[in-house]
């Protein structure tokens, strides 16, 4: 396929894989000028592609407009009048988007789908006799379809920083101090650093000169969070109070993000933003540490039955979270203190 002109990209979910997927098609384009990109997710994820020149984003509306079987169906028709795709890159590997890749392989257009390594990812979190050995990055995972495609790819692994074009002043106010992100919240129990913990975190922090924002998004979160703001001076939430794009720009200004293995990790990538992540159920040899951030800044207990999780959404066997609770309040801040300025 190397002297294709115009791919169909898909990835409908979840918004930390959706956004793994950014830094590999933007480097991908980079490397191949020729190239464009028609790429279809939820509309919720399109500020994440703004701003990459040779890119069509394509809202998939799956409550409303591409529900069920059908919906799936009624999407491969539009994708289809968009334009004459020399190929499918499929990086879900889900029901939905192997039903449009066959599709399209009916019409005469080839694809290829993302190897998830199921089969690795379960000797690695068996226990007993776990096989605890890092696997291939989620993001190469993604680089290897568009390889099967013809399209070689070199990622360079590195955080690019961004700077932000989007006036969000009236929300945070101007940058006097370190700011740091906290993105505490996850899917999953088996990602949360215990809430209370968290707090005590945040309040060693309002010791030092910074300036703490709060991601989330659910109407919990945002009690939790609102919560903080009352108690701490350094805290702001901005949970509900900007959109995604202005929340983007907000953590391409932020020092360092401290986040769990979620999205926000993830959110953070984007903009070339280190960050301080805490890891309990799930472990970042399954591949999907943030791209270009270092696993020197990774806080986790070493005990003997972690990872028991890919996902984090399995129940914890010993029914104490031993993995997160083992984990000083302490220990992550002096993680985040390099990067305080004093």
């Amino acid at each position: 396929m190397a002297d294709a002109q115009h791919i169909l990209v898909m990835r409908f979910s979840a918004m930390g894989d959706v956004a793994m997927t950014v830094p590999v098609v933007k480097e991908l384009l980079q490397q191949h000028p020729q190239l464009t990109i028609t790429y279809v997710s939820r509309p919720a994820f399109a500020a994440f592609f703004d701003g990459i020149e040779r890119l069509q984003y394509i809202n998939a509306d799956f409550k409303e407009e591409y529900k069920g079987i059908a919906g799936t169906y009624n999407l491969f028709k539009k994708l289809q009048s968009l334009a004459n795709y020399a190929a499918v890159a499929n990086l879900h590997n889900n029901l939905r988007t192997n039903i449009i890749q066959g599709l399209f392989k009916v019409s005469g257009v080839p694809g290829k789908k993302v190897d998830k390594g199921r089969t690795e990812k379960k000797l690695l979190i068996r226990f007993p006799n776990k096989v605890l050995q890092p696997l291939r990055p989620t993001v190469e995972r993604y680089a290897d379809v568009f390889r099967k495609l013809g399209l070689p790819l070199q990622l360079s692994h590195r955080l690019n920083k961004a700077f932000p074009t989007i006036n969000t002043h009236s929300v945070i106010g101007y940058k006097q101090t370190t700011w740091i992100g906290i993105s505490p919240f996850a899917q999953h129990k088996g990602k949360i650093y215990p809430l209370g913990r968290m707090e005590q975190v945040i309040q060693l922090l309002n010791r030092q000169p910074v300036k703490l924002f709060i991601f989330g998004g659910l109407s919990h979160e945002q009690a939790i969070a609102a919560d903080w703001e009352q108690k701490y001076p350094t805290v702001t939430s901005v949970i509900n109070r900007m959109s995604m794009a202005q929340e983007l720009e907000l953590i391409a200004q932020l020092d360092v993000m401290l986040g769990m293995d979620s999205a926000g990790m993830h959110l953070a990538s984007l903009k070339g933003t280190p960050v301080v992540s805490v890891w309990g159920a799930t472990h970042h040899f399954a591949g999907f540490l943030g791209y270009g951030q270092s696993a020197d800044n990774i806080v986790a207990d070493d005990i003997a039955c972690r990872p028991c999780s890919v996902y984090g959404n399995k129940p914890c066997f010993r029914k104490d979270y031993a993995c997160l609770y083992n984990i000083e309040p302490q220990t992550v801040v002096n993680r985040l203190l390099p990067y305080v300025n004093v």
